[in-house]
Parts: C-alpha cells; sequence; structure tokens
C-alpha cells in the first residue's frame, strides 16, 4: 500500500519507519529539514516543506495514495489546517492525530476516516501494565469487553486448556495461543521463534513463555489475574 505521512517528528517517524519496513510504500513531508534528512533512507521519498502551506501541499499525489495520515500533534493549529486542506482537496481517505480531548472533538467535526490517539493509548497500556503486574497487549472492543493477550504466569504451566476453566469460573473465552519455539538457523545458531497456535484445542497443554489471548470483559480479567 501506499501512504503519506505529515510531520516526521518522533511519532511521523516511527509510524514511516515501520510502514516501510513492513514493504510498503511511504511518502514523507516535514518542515524540519534535519527530521528529513535522518529518514529519506528510510522511506520512498520525504520532501523538506510547509505542509500547512495549500501551493506546497498540491506537489505531493494526495489523491493518488492509499492513506494520507497527518502525524502533526503539538502544533494544534498547523494540525487542523492541514486536514482542512486536505478535505478541500477531497482526499478520501484521511487519518490524523489528536493529542487531547479537545484536537480530538476538532478534528471528529471533519468525519475524517480514523482518528489516531496514541498518547491515549500509551497511558491505557502503561495503566494496563501496571494493573497486571506484567506485560498485557489489549485490544479494547468497547467500554467493557476487550481481547488481551499475557504470559501465562507459572500456575498455569503443564494445566490443559480445559482444565483453566476460564470460560466457566471468570467467563473468558481463550481464543488462541502464541508459542516460542527453538529453531537452528543455516549457520546453525539456535533462534527463538514464534509461532501462533489458531485452534486453540481443550488438550492443549500450557507451555512455559506461552502467552494466551483471550476474549471477555475487562473486569472479569482482573478477576481471574487477582485469584492467582
Amino acid at each position: 500500500m501506499k501512504y503519506i505521512v505529515l510531520g516526521l517528528g518522533d511519532y511521523g517517524r516511527v509510524l514511516s519507519e515501520e510502514l516501510a519496513s513492513l514493504g510498503h510504500e511511504v511518502i514523507g513531508a516535514d518542515i524540519s529539514e534535519s527530521r528529513v534528512d535522518a529518514i529519506k533512507d528510510k522511506i520512498a521519498t520525504a520532501f523538506v516543506m510547509d505542509v500547512t502551506d495549500e501551493m506546497s501541499l498540491s506537489v505531493l499525489p494526495l489523491n493518488n495514495v492509499d492513506v494520507v495520515i497527518v502525524a502533526i500533534g503539538e502544533n494544534f493549529g498547523a494540525s487542523v489546517r492541514v486536514v482542512a486542506l486536505l478535505k478541500q482537496r477531497k482526499v478520501q481517505h484521511i487519518y490524523a492525530r489528536a493529542i487531547d480531548d479537545v484536537h480530538k472533538a476538532v478534528l471528529e467535526a471533519f468525519g475524517l476516516e480514523q482518528i489516531l490517539t496514541p498518547e491515549v493509548d500509551a497511558a491505557h497500556s502503561l495503566v494496563e501494565r501496571l494493573d497486571f503486574s506484567t506485560h498485557v497487549e489489549t485490544f479494547r472492543i468497547d467500554s467493557e469487553y476487550c481481547v488481551m493477550m499475557f504470559r501465562v504466569p507459572p500456575k498455569m504451566v503443564g494445566f490443559l486448556v480445559s482444565e483453566l476453566n476460564l470460560t466457566q469460573e471468570f467467563g473468558l473465552r481463550p481464543i488462541s495461543l502464541k508459542r516460542a519455539g527453538k529453531v537452528t538457523n543455516f549457520l546453525g545458531i539456535s533462534l527463538t521463534e514464534c509461532h501462533v497456535v489458531t485452534e486453540l484445542a481443550e488438550d492443549t497443554r500450557i507451555q512455559e513463555n506461552d502467552e494466551l489471548v483471550c476474549y471477555g470483559k475487562y473486569r472479569n480479567f482482573r478477576s481471574f489475574w487477582k485469584a492467582l
């Protein structure tokens, strides 16, 4: 896929590099020459330009990419102006970063396809990590339900999935399992490689370092974790 990322600060830079590493074509633009220099060899093309200027923005192939991402966050006025210019040019798929509720509310008025809230998401992730005292990855379905991946605690190792009684006791439905295994490359070096067990049978035995993916209510995950 093809993306344009407007704003190459910390967030825009990491976003651009990650997309490019996955094989996507990324065009970046920023007013800072140093930011462009830092990334120009890692993505398809990077331009030094003031993206809030209508004439400068018109140089970019805005209507010939899959998504245009406005990664500007700190400069509220610049962010809103760029989004307005993109809407004027009838860009179909616009994602924009919002750094607070006011910023998000203004962007929502444009009817964008996606509003990104990385600071809020990072705060939620930290709260969950502190709440569970371990690393968890959570995808919120709504205010109640979520999909959560967590490394199985030592008490669960050796049990069959059916013996965990997650559904009966806690209302959590196991979906899949991420398991690490040792492989040897052509140089004879031992490496760790992960694979996903997508069809999780009840007789699957939990191993050390497995990461379990479950669906349920967030409060039920908390109850489960406190019961360990």
